[in-house]
């Protein structure tokens, strides 16, 4: 396979901005389906969309992975969730790909998800294109949205094309570096019309290409020259300078259209495979099994070991499907691979190449490309090698769900199904975590949101023919420290035989805001006067209380532990010894500093009609939010607001009959702040309830 011929793509945005549209239309435009599925209501659904479920709510779930052909290139596409509550997919999907296209709506411009994906590309260092799509729309508003990728993005937005008409006027779009017209005729705008500018667009093109070529000037002095002088500019001048500057994450190349109306998307490819890069100009490093802090480059050789990354696992009937991102080497049909988590050797009997849910059998496939494995035990993150104990590659950030629920099945025959499906939900999604509450004995769910939970029920009750009964939603409340305290304390026992005698002097004390670890243990001791072999057995100790605090029996986070001194006996120190001394000394020491309950707040965003924004602030100001900022553009109002997650249930309800249903909003997890006193009173009063309700 030609490398240089390859680009791994995927398409992220804010939730309805018509991202799956977008990949409908260039499955189409590549010959890859014959007929366009819309994605809502037209009794199929979109052919990325292949879940049930998906199909009928009209959003994506899962990242569906696609390979097509483009003129000589081949592009393996993903497809990935715009829903905040399914962040851990563009996550994962992010991890793997060589580049992007952020898709924006022409109306709603920069959202809250759009926000999230951006942070995304820039933690994986994701090159991208972005696309301004429904242009179509009433409200459509290019210029603002290009504004907007500047001010709350703090990129270098650069419009590569300007829109001719908008609204129910969009006619084509302006190439500003051929100086071409390009309209799309056929049933589906499937032909391509490149003409000349018309007239009363002339002007708008010259001064927008002069912009353009001024943005560019920045990086690269060969042609800032040319500039300066008047000399003419040859397109693939521009190309080169729009490349570097794209592979370098110093721009954010902007094209518009319509997917929807089908126009725009074929220029979008052309640009894909002319400026994202392919697998050879990408750089991806490794760390040594052995020495981890150790890294080195793979390279994208065939004959090299095989480096391949487990980044997504699908149960489907036929078995686990296990997609994987070749770094270095080459997969073979039949050969044996380790787990480089587990040490262990798996054969890999079948490879296929995947378009959405259907499936190619191939017998290999090289660095660089993305395929999947059938019947393959991983994980998702899980490093493959050809060799033990060779390498890993940096694991995938996964956020900590922030809310649970009990669920139970309707009658006990159901109880194992419930579990097979739980187990397997857990494998395919990290931030989808099963836990038993310890008080009641129940089965807890936690996850991302409401959704993100409520798609898991419905699945189990489809695909697993399990009926189940939740609870209501739960926060997940942690316990923090609010100042510094030391501690000194001794345990001694003596029973028959040999006691126990252990001693630790050090101090608690909260660590700083931005850190993002949830505890942090120091060892400060010096002279040996606790032995080296029993410096773990404190740290031990001391991470052994932390599942359940004073206040209410929530974790317990944001807490750095020194140990500075102590003193032990030569026959009675023990590992035990100093683990239960370090158990007691912290719960007795955490008190002292004075902890307070902290709640998780999720940042809003609510779209209403301008009417409505008065009653809309009204509420979320009843739900003890903090509005952060109000804008208004023609008849429609964005509100974007910090509410803590206990006051957001059922909000969706409320919005809807507020706005005769007219309201949409997202929202995110922010970030945890303390409870104020009288509702951290609710919460304990209503936990004793509870647990005095359990001891009966």
């Amino acid at each position: 396979m030609d490398l240089t011929k390859l680009r791994n793509m995927g398409i992220s945005a804010h939730i309805d901005s018509g991202k799956t549209t977008l990949s409908e239309r260039i499955l189409y435009y590549a010959g890859r389906i014959h007929r366009i599925q819309e994605v809502k209501g037209d009794g199929d659904g979109a052919t990325m969309d292949y879940m049930d479920l998906e199909r009928e709510r009209g959003i994506t779930i899962t990242s569906a992975a696609t390979s097509v052909k483009w003129g000589e290139y081949d592009i393996n596409l993903i497809d990935t969730p715009g829903h905040v509550d399914f962040t851990v997919e563009v996550e994962r999907s992010l991890r793997v790909l060589d580049g992007a296209i952020l898709v924006l709506c022409s109306v709603g411009g920069v959202q809250s998800q759009s926000m999230t994906v951006d942070r995304q590309m820039k933690r994986y260092k994701v090159p991208r294109l972005a696309f301004v799509n429904k242009m179509d729309r009433t409200g459509a508003d290019y210029e603002r949205v290009v504004g907007q990728l500047r001010d709350k993005l703090g990129c270098d937005a650069i419009p590569m094309q300007i829109p001719i008409g908008k609204e129910d006027k969009l006619e084509g779009v302006i190439d500003l570096v051929a100086m071409k017209a390009a309209y799309f005729d056929g049933d589906n705008g499937e032909t391509v019309r490149m003409e000349e500018i018309p007239a009363n667009y002339k002007e708008k093109a010259a001064a927008a290409r002069q912009h353009m070529l001024e943005g560019l000037t920045m990086y690269s002095d060969s042609l800032m020259e040319k500039m300066l002088s008047e000399e003419p500019i040859s397109d693939d001048e521009i190309h080169t300078v729009v490349k570097a500057a794209v592979h370098s994450h110093s721009i954010t190349p902007v094209f518009c259209g319509s997917a929807y109306k089908n126009k725009g998307v074929q220029l979008l490819l052309d640009a894909v495979v002319r400026y994202l890069p392919d697998p050879l100009e990408r750089k991806v490093t490794a760390k040594k099994w052995a020495t981890p802090d150790e890294k080195f480059d793979l390279e994208p050789d065939p004959k090299k070991p095989l480096v391949a990354m487990a980044f997504k696992i699908v149960d489907d009937p036929y078995g686990q499907l296990t997609f994987m991102r070749l770094y270095q080497g080459t997969l073979t049909k039949g050969e044996a691979y380790i787990n480089q988590r587990t040490t262990q050797k798996q054969r890999f009997s079948r490879i296929v190449r995947m378009h959405a849910d259907k499936r190619e059998d191939i017998d290999s496939a090289e660095a660089g490309d993305i395929v999947a494995v059938m019947g393959v035990d991983a994980a998702s993150g899980d490093t493959y090698s050809c060799e033990s104990k060779y390498c890993t590659l940096e694991n995938m950030f996964v956020p900590e769900p922030v809310i649970k629920m009990a669920i139970t099945p309707t009658n006990r025959d159901g109880l194992d199904k419930l579990s097979k499906a739980l187990q397997r939900f857990t494998r395919e999604d990290p931030t989808f975590r099963v836990a038993t509450d310890e008080e009641t004995g129940e089965t807890l769910i936690a996850g991302m949101g409401e959704l993100h939970l409520d798609i898991y029920v419905e699945r189990i009750k489809r695909e697993y023919k399990v009926e189940v009964e939740v609870g209501a939603p739960k926060v997940s409340y942690r316990e923090a420290p609010t100042r510094g305290t030391p501690y000194d304390y001794k345990h001694k026992k003596q029973t028959g035989g040999s006691g126990q005698d252990a001693h630790i002097i050090g101090h608690l004390e909260p660590l700083p805001e931005d850190s993002t670890e949830n505890f942090e243990f120091e060892d400060a001791v010096v002279g040996g006067r606790v032995p080296r072999e029993y410096i773990p057995s404190v740290e031990k100790g001391f991470r052994a209380v932390l599942g359940k605090g004073p206040i209410a029996g929530f974790p317990i986070v944001g807490v750095k532990a020194t140990l500075e001194d102590g003193s032990y006996h030569d026959v009675d120190s023990s590992d035990m010894a100093f683990q239960t001394c370090a158990r007691a000394g912290f719960r007795e020491a955490f008190l002292a500093t004075k902890p307070v309950l902290l709640e998780p707040i999720m940042k809003m965003e609510v779209e209403v009609p301008a009417d409505f924004q008065g009653p809309v602030t009204g509420e979320l100001n009843k739900r003890r939010g903090l509005i952060i900022s109000t804008e208004t553009v023609g008849k429609s109002s964005t509100i974007v607001a910090e509410v803590p997650l206990a006051e957001t249930f059922g909000y969706s309800t409320d919005l809807r009959s507020m706005t005769q249903g007219q309201g949409v909003f997202t929202m995110e997890f922010s970030k945890y702040k303390p409870t104020p006193g009288n509702i951290q009173r609710e919460i304990v009063e209503e936990r004793k309830k509870a647990e005095l309700a359990a001891a009966k």
